[in-house]
């Protein structure tokens, strides 16, 4: 549910306006206290010296001494009026009375009663003091309330008014949006599902790569379907306090209930329903209690509820057992990356946010992204439309396209690296080493483009362009594509009899590649074996018992297999660049001069 405005907030309303209300308090009791004065008239105040003076000269008609503190009259003034007088008695004075009677002065008493004015100003303490306790224990109160909000759920509320997001607004997924398709179907017309029996899932588990659109889908679900939606992440189940998260949970679904039908969409949700029980670092208490909750849960929906559980996570693998089980999350769709058609439909949905030029390729543009998700291609599409931006461009063209390509997969250009002439030479014949066996390997995809700017840690690239998006690989095409990435290491010692430490990144990525080859894929003279792969990570504990070592025969007999496989991919790598030693010569000179090369220039100047 939506947290509204935090108590932090409302406490500093409450103190602002008690002080207001304390100033204005003050502000009338000084008024009051100058009106209370200003009602006794316009009265001469004179000194007691003044007053002992005007009894000894016998000028003093009558006097009114008032509580015994003050003392009103008249006396003679010069001009044979009589005039009233105040002053104060500033102590007790045994020899007042008898004076006055020896002057004939008419004496008089008086004992006043305190004035309304005066009784509200002795109580203003009183009042204060009575205010400030009752703004104290209110703070209290919402201090305590918000404790209680503690534990209630964090999601947040999507209204369906509100919900203009359709399957429409997500390219690609053809086979997740058919899936959920029934999902919408359930949620719009629930009765043509109950009068013949069958039962919709309970919840809906979405897998894929980060940035696939997984939560674009679920609001797509709820919008489709016209109902509320309610997103929180697995993260905002876990606390410090145990059963805060369970109670979160049960604060969740009873909102669900109240709103049926609904969408209940938990993002990330292996941050709480990883495996119970397992791990090396033993169990967490929360987030078991958590995941305990939410398995209640799912259990105690009914089939006429009418609230879907969607959750997403890109590993489902470390998810618990009990939460995978019918009942629960009886359905996994997986949302896959998007292939060449469906990275066209995305760019086409980014595009139309953006002016571009009439000559931009985006067929060419969905070819040079294999492997990326919809997040990458928007994010390309906004870093293309930050360049034009920067060049005061009213368009984005293909060349601000490129780069922004080029900067997601390889990094920020470092062009104010300045290298020396003999780098530059070193480095161009290094990439012109990766860029010319290309044009003589069978299997070998084509060559995009080749350059010697340097781009976060590597001092130049060379790029290759699929026809097609590939989701398996030969043997011949694994064997290609380790010439291609012993090309800088061989160039160099060819040329300069040496190597440099630029060939460490691609000798890390031959053997990796050499050894899955060995190990995993069964194409070394090994045969059709696989081997524990050590590289993955344990994520589980109960993993550990399963992992065995090799033997030191089988480490010995694929170290072996691997350095063939190495040897004879570096051997076609020489061939190839000894006989066409010319051709290296002349990409890599024309490639200092112009830095960056695509296979059109390249195709021109070596006349393939």
């Amino acid at each position: 549910m939506k947290i509204e405005k935090g108590n932090g907030e409302k406490k500093e309303k409450g103190c602002f306006g008690f002080v207001i209300f304390s100033v204005g308090l003050i502000c009338v009791a000084l008024l009051l206290s100058n009106i209370s004065t200003g009602l006794r008239g316009n009265v001469n105040k004179i000194s007691y010296s003044d007053f002992w003076e005007a009894i000894e000269a016998g000028t003093l008609k009558e006097v009114n001494i008032v509580d015994k503190s003050t003392i009103l009259g008249k006396v003679l003034a010069n001009n044979g009026q009589y005039v009233s007088f105040s002053v104060e008695i500033p102590y007790e004075d045994p020899n007042l009375i008898s004076a006055l009677n020896e002057k004939d002065v008419m004496i008089y008493g008086q004992t006043t009663k305190p004035s309304l004015i005066e009784k509200i100003l002795g109580y203003l303490p009183w009042i204060f003091s009575v205010l400030l306790i009752l703004l104290i224990m209110r703070n209290q109160a919402a201090h305590n309330s918000s404790g209680m909000k503690f534990s209630e759920s964090r999601a947040k509320i999507y209204d369906k008014t509100k919900s203009t997001v359709k399957f429409d607004d997500v390219a690609g997924q053809k086979e997740a949006k058919e899936e959920l398709a029934e999902i919408v179907d359930f949620l719009k017309y629930p009765t043509k599902y109950e009068k013949i029996g069958a039962k919709i899932p309970h919840g809906i588990l979405l897998v894929g790569n980060p940035g696939t659109g997984k939560t674009l889908l679920a609001r797509a679900v709820a919008g489709e379907a016209g109902v509320n939606f309610l997103h929180i992440s697995g993260s905002d189940f876990v606390e410090m306090f145990v059963g805060v998260g369970a109670s979160r949970v049960r604060n969740l679904f009873a909102q669900a209930r109240k709103m049926s039908p609904c969408v209940i969409f938990i993002d990330e949700i292996d941050a709480v329903g990883r495996a119970r029980g397992a791990g090396l670092g033993g169990g967490h208490d929360e987030r078991e209690q958590t995941l305990n909750q939410i398995l209640v849960e799912m259990d105690g929906f009914e089939k006429t509820e009418g609230v879907i559980v969607l959750a997403a996570t890109n590993r489902p693998d470390v998810l618990d057992q009990a939460l995978l089980r019918p009942g629960r999350f009886d359905r996994q769709v997986t949302v896959a990356m998007p292939d060449i058609k469906e990275r066209e439909a995305i760019l086409q949905v980014h595009v139309k946010k953006v002016p571009v030029s009439e000559e931009f390729d985006i067929k060419k543009l969905a070819r040079a992204t294999s492997g990326m998700s919809g997040a990458d291609l928007s994010n390309i599409v906004n870093e293309a439309a930050i360049y034009a931006a920067r060049k005061n461009k009213n368009i984005v063209e293909n060349a601000e396209f490129e780069e922004a390509r080029d900067k997601v997969l390889m990094g920020i250009a470092r062009k104010s690296l300045v290298l020396s002439d003999k780098d530059k030479l070193m480095t161009a014949y290094h990439e012109s080493g990766h860029a010319l066996p290309y044009y003589f390997l069978e299997n070998a995809t084509n060559l995009h483009k080749v350059t010697i700017i340097p781009r976060e840690r590597a001092l130049g690239v060379t790029v290759g362009l699929p026809k097609e998006d590939s989701y398996t690989h030969t043997k011949g095409q694994l064997e290609d594509k380790l010439v291609i990435m012993f090309g800088g290491y061989v160039a160099e010692r060819l040329i300069y009899g040496e190597t440099t430490t630029g060939t460490q990144n691609d000798l890390q990525q031959a053997t990796e590649l050499a050894h899955r080859m060995v190990c995993q894929w069964g194409m070394s003279k090994l045969g059709a074996i696989c081997y524990n792969n050590d590289e993955e990570p344990v994520f589980m504990g109960k993993e550990m018992a399963k992992r065995k070592g090799l033997s030191d025969y089988a480490a010995e007999e694929i170290d072996k297999a691997v350095r063939e496989i190495l040897k004879e991919a570096e051997n076609r790598t020489e061939k190839i660049l000894s006989e066409n030693k010319e051709k290296l010569d002349i990409l890599a000179k024309t490639l200092v001069e112009k830095e960056t090369l695509d296979d059109n220039e390249i195709k021109e100047l070596l006349g393939f």
